[in-house]
């Protein structure tokens, strides 16, 4: 049988582009169709079997029946790809604005969308296939609808200019009859198309989709499109096929042959021996010796735990995603749990940086839509805030917080404290709770007394003076 080495091919993300003088004819969709269903097979579909522990070593050839065959796995590609997002996206992302109309208007639309289940699946398919979908749409109610998608499931099409301007989204599905159904958005309409015997456009069936541009838009986990574990992919097959070698050494040694040298045994001997657990011999041991013993395989035990043992550390080192279950993890605190997440930090960060353009595009395109009372302009006053979700050590940081009183403003001071979502909100409940604890001492004083029509402020401060 040939030997089944270890092998990490996965054709790497490739833009999809159409040039600015070409229209989406029917023959230019079924060629960019075409190879979107390669980047699936050859891509995508290789990420989504990683992650859901479908690895090669699964399906490589039986061995012989007499050798012991186990196939085992360990899935670091799901562990890279959710322990990073629940650092990166555990916390929801905040979304803000000074404009209460606008407030109030996404307060509205995140709710009507389940907006922290959306950004989460998004950012999931971002780690796995390298990129996500987002697709909206007018809702039955009449309010804009969110809906991800998974890069499986449809394309952007861009221009071919160095900005990549969106021109066009193509989704589509099978239905139950094996026929491909799907629609192509352009910055204007929504062409649904089909292929039933030949692919064609359903004409009657465009309609215009009321938005500025194109309503989708592509979320980059990184500017390579590349999979949080898709730098490690092969390091990850070659830990699995290590371990199931491993385990078929245990299963060798447990079925080792045994060896007797010396006489010519019966079966009647051997099923004896078998059953019994005794051997017994008779003659003269020294014209005739007798050798005893089991065959053993030389033991490679220590250089396979050294192999295993270097490969999960390079899995979490190039990933650079930080083994939380590793033993003296959690036993690190201050300046080195900082350094042991400083790499996984810096990911993180380089992943925000691509998310805010998505979002920013979310809101542009959201708000151009004439069912809401917002204007396109409006998503400018949109700021983001990312929070990264560790462990805090709130009497740590309450302690830094009283220190920085009368150094720095009170919302800078309020910002070092985790529980404090938006430090200007928290001011303005300070505020309100000293006003009431102030109009309590008032009115305990003074009550409802006619005479005070003021609740005794100017009062109290006069008979301070007397």
């Amino acid at each position: 049988m040939p030997q089944q080495n270890v092998r990490s091919i996965i054709i790497p993300d490739e833009l999809i582009c159409i040039s600015d003088d070409e229209d989406m004819t029917i023959t230019k969709l079924g060629e960019l169709i075409a190879k979107h269903k390669n980047l699936i097979t050859n891509r995508y579909k290789v990420l989504k079997d990683a992650y859901m522990n479908m690895y090669p070593n699964l399906t490589w050839q039986d061995k012989e029946d007499w050798k012991p065959d186990n196939r085992v796995t360990v899935n670091f590609a799901k562990y890279l790809v959710d322990t990073f997002n629940g650092y990166f996206i555990g916390i929801p992302i905040k979304v803000k604005s000074d404009d209460k109309k606008v407030t109030d208007y996404l307060d509205m639309l995140d709710s009507y969308n389940d907006i922290e289940d959306n950004n989460a699946e998004l950012s999931r398919f971002c780690s796995i296939y390298g990129k996500g979908y987002e697709l909206y749409t007018n809702g039955e109610s009449g309010d804009v609808s969110i809906f991800h998608l998974d890069p499986t499931q449809g394309f952007m099409v861009y221009d071919n200019t160095y900005e990549q301007h969106p021109r066009y989204f193509v989704t589509y599905y099978y239905d139950s009859k094996k026929i491909m159904h799907g629609s192509v958005l352009t910055q204007t309409d929504v062409w649904p198309f089909t292929d039933d015997g030949g692919l064609h456009y359903l004409e009657d069936e465009f309609r215009p989709h009321n938005f500025s541009d194109v309503p989708a838009t592509e979320f980059l986990e990184n500017e390579s499109r590349m999979a949080v574990f898709e730098s490690v992919y092969s390091l990850i097959i070659g830990y699995n096929k290590a371990l199931s070698e491993k385990l078929n050494d245990v299963d060798a040694f447990a079925d080792a042959y045994l060896k007797i040298l010396g006489p010519e045994l019966t079966n009647e001997m051997l099923r004896d021996m078998r059953d019994h657990r005794v051997i017994s011999f008779k003659g003269d041991m020294s014209e005739s010796p007798v050798e005893v013993g089991f065959l053993e395989k030389p033991n490679a035990d220590g250089t396979q735990e050294n192999a295993l043992n270097r490969m999960e550390r390079l899995i979490y080192q190039v990933s650079m995603i930080a083994n939380i279950n590793d033993e003296n993890f959690g036993n690190s605190s201050g300046i080195a749990m900082a350094y042991k997440l400083q790499s996984m930090s810096n990911l993180a960060k380089a992943k925000e940086r691509k998310f805010t353009p998505g979002l920013n595009r979310r809101y542009r395109i959201i708000f151009s839509n004439p069912v809401n009372s917002m204007t396109e302009s409006d998503w400018i006053r949109l700021s983001y805030h990312f929070t990264r979700n560790i462990p805090q050590n709130l009497f740590e940081e309450t302690q830094i917080a009283q220190n920085l009183s009368g150094i720095v403003s009170q919302p800078t001071q309020l910002s070092v404290l985790s529980i404090v979502d938006d430090p200007q909100k928290e001011i303005e409940r300070i505020d309100e709770e000293q006003q009431e604890k102030n109009d309590a001492i008032v009115n305990q004083f003074f009550g409802n007394n006619p005479v005070y029509p003021n609740q005794g402020q100017e009062v109290g401060k006069d008979e301070q003076e007397q």
